[in-house]
């Protein structure tokens, strides 16, 4: 299926347009493992993004997606998470604010 990202900045009670966003897969050859950038993008008007996951590329394993929030205390956020269902739908927004932010798996 998919992923899909929303992020709502909860000091101004609005969506965080303009967020760059980097999506990550943890990939494992032989002795060695490393984070592979699988997509990039940026939040549209209403502080989301659908299309960051290319043809063919979604699957089970370790997932990180990576905020550049711009935030003077939290400039960086980094939500790992695993998918064991690749056939679901998977939503993993992030509310942020000035000293905070918290994230769950929507639908």
């Amino acid at each position: 299926m998919s992923l899909s990202t929303h992020v709502l900045d909860t000091d101004r009670g609005e969506p965080a347009a303009g967020i760059a966003v980097r999506l990550e897969r943890w990939v494992v050859q032989g002795p060695s493992a490393e984070w592979e950038t699988v997509g990039t993008g940026r939040t549209d008007a209403d502080g989301r993004l659908r299309d960051l996951v290319p043809a063919g590329e979604w699957g089970a394993g370790r997932w990180r997606l990576t905020f550049t929030t711009g935030r003077e205390f939290f400039p960086e956020v980094t939500v790992e998470f695993h998918v064991t269902e690749p056939g679901r739908h998977h939503h993993v927004p992030l509310l942020i604010s000035a000293y905070g932010y918290t994230t769950y798996r929507g639908s």
